[in-house]
């Protein structure tokens, strides 16, 4: 991250960002979680503001307000006149993590079997072959590994959209974090990548027969295998 401060910081410490069009507060909030992504912050750190402020060049009142949010959604815990610690990516916050994604895309499931709109599913499934070929048949490479990203984003989104509620999409936006925070240490092989893409494949072909029931039972076995690959265990 760069050290230096931007006019925009110097100038104000609420006011909006005319570069990024974003609050300082907001750009604070950013990079805090850049700098979990990037390891520049250790997960688990355990950090004074004077730290945070040096390493990511952030002024002192939008730091304080992007990690009031953090701590609302639990990434840190602010010990006042000591430090400010950040979640650690530990076992349990692998298990809460998957589990909560699973109530939630659980029913997500449900409702895109019922009503998805089929040539949406059937260009998902679509998509999951041609990345299955392409990776049997040249490895996972950078390009690819990208596309499982997009695909991944794409299924979930799907399943999380189908539910048509704000409250949710906010939650899962806050979820992501925390997924990709337990992913930071995860090793994307072209095994791995392929028993995720043909556990997606399960739970879209279930879909397009209108099953709800089976797509349910198969996101549920996703999310439990999923959990056991990041956890070394599968």
């Amino acid at each position: 991250m760069p050290r230096t401060r931007t006019r925009a910081q110097t100038a104000s410490t609420r006011g909006a960002d005319p570069v990024g069009n974003l609050p300082l507060a907001d750009r604070a909030y950013q990079a805090i979680l850049k700098g979990l992504f990037d390891r520049t912050i250790p997960a688990g750190a355990e950090l004074s503001q004077a730290d945070l402020m040096g390493k990511l060049g952030l002024t002192a009142q939008p730091l304080r307000d992007a990690l009031l949010r953090l701590e609302a959604e639990g990434l840190v815990t602010i010990h006042a006149r000591s430090c400010i610690r950040f979640v650690k990516a530990d076992l349990e916050l692998s298990r809460a993590t998957y589990q909560f994604r699973s109530l939630i895309e659980r029913a997500g499931a449900r409702i895109f079997a019922e009503t998805g709109d089929a040539a949406e599913i059937e260009a998902m499934m679509e998509a999951h072959r041609a990345l299955i070929a392409g990776i049997e048949a040249d490895g996972l490479s950078a390009e690819q590994n990208l596309a499982l990203n997009e695909l991944e984003n794409r299924f979930h989104g799907a399943l999380l959209g189908a539910l048509r509620n704000p409250l949710i999409e906010t939650t899962a936006r806050r979820l992501k974090n925390y997924v990709t925070l337990v992913r930071l240490d995860r090793l994307i092989t072209a095994p791995l990548a392929l028993r995720t893409l043909r556990e997606h494949l399960d739970v879209l072909a279930a879909c397009a027969r209108r099953d709800a029931d089976g797509a349910e039972a198969a996101l549920a076995v996703h999310f439990q295998q999923a959990l056991q690959r990041l956890l070394g265990m599968a």
